[in-house]
């Protein structure tokens, strides 16, 4: 895996998804590329800011593809790109985009060797139109491939394609710095905790805090997940947590 384009130290770096299908609305299709995205891009320094799940209708796709285009350095976009009727996803991209859209002589050739001559059909080939001006991204799995234009990056619904896609996508990202996270055990609910997290909060804006109650079945506890990109900030807050819980704890 590749570095990346690196961004400058104060740069956020910033992504956006839209989740594509009908499938996953009606909960036919249990969305898993949703968190595995989160987990990679947190692994890479990018901030997943917004998700979108929306249907295999082209306005919609196109609003949104546009919307969060101009909002976020990365866009990512999963589903719609397969041989049948309703994948409109690349149509809909090219549309967003204001270009036309054709078979990529490079996507035609992948698909030749997957399939052979006698087993591309015209709806295999669907997989080969590609918008104008467009790249292209590998595929490893089932060579069939996404492709890339503008920030966007258009990638198949399928877990595993997906991800194949994703890898191949990692050296040409531009990166961020990466967020570190402490995780503390409060071991006492909610609530009794809340007013201190509050004022550690507003003394430190550029430290996030996060308050995650929990149930054991018999107590009601919580775990606090303090991230920054700043270690010296961070080690500050978690010092300062770890001191109102211990007076927390010899007042109870």
């Amino acid at each position: 895996m590749g570095d990346g384009a690196q961004s400058s130290a104060d740069e956020i770096v910033t992504a956006g998804f839209v989740v594509i299908g009908d499938e996953i609305l009606s909960g036919r299709t249990k969305d898993r590329n949703i968190g595995y995205l989160a987990d990679f891009l947190t692994a890479h320094g990018i901030d997943l800011a917004e998700v979108r799940i929306v249907p295999d209708e082209t306005s919609r796709i196109v609003e949104a593809v546009r919307d969060l285009s101009a909002r976020y350095t990365h866009v990512f976009t999963s589903g719609g790109i397969g041989p049948t009727h309703d994948d409109i996803t690349a149509d809909a991209i090219a549309e967003a985009f204001g270009v036309g859209i054709d078979f990529h002589p490079e996507a035609v050739a992948m698909l030749s060797k997957r399939y052979g001559n006698a087993d591309l059909t015209q709806a295999r080939m669907r997989m080969a139109r590609i918008p104008d001006g467009a790249t292209l991204i590998p595929n490893s799995v089932s060579q069939a491939p996404g492709f890339t234009i503008g920030n966007v990056n258009v990638m198949a619904g399928v877990p595993s394609v997906f991800e194949a896609m994703l890898e191949a996508l990692a050296g040409q990202l531009k990166h961020g710095t990466k967020v570190i996270s402490r995780t503390i055990e409060a071991g006492m609910a909610e609530g009794r905790v809340a007013d201190d997290l509050r004022r550690i909060q507003n003394d430190h804006t550029d430290v996030s805090i996060g308050s995650y109650p929990q149930f054991d079945g018999k107590n009601f506890t919580t775990q606090l997940v303090v991230r920054s990109r700043n270690e010296g900030q961070l080690d500050l807050v978690v010092t300062e947590i770890e001191t109102a819980l211990e007076r927390l704890r010899a007042e109870a």
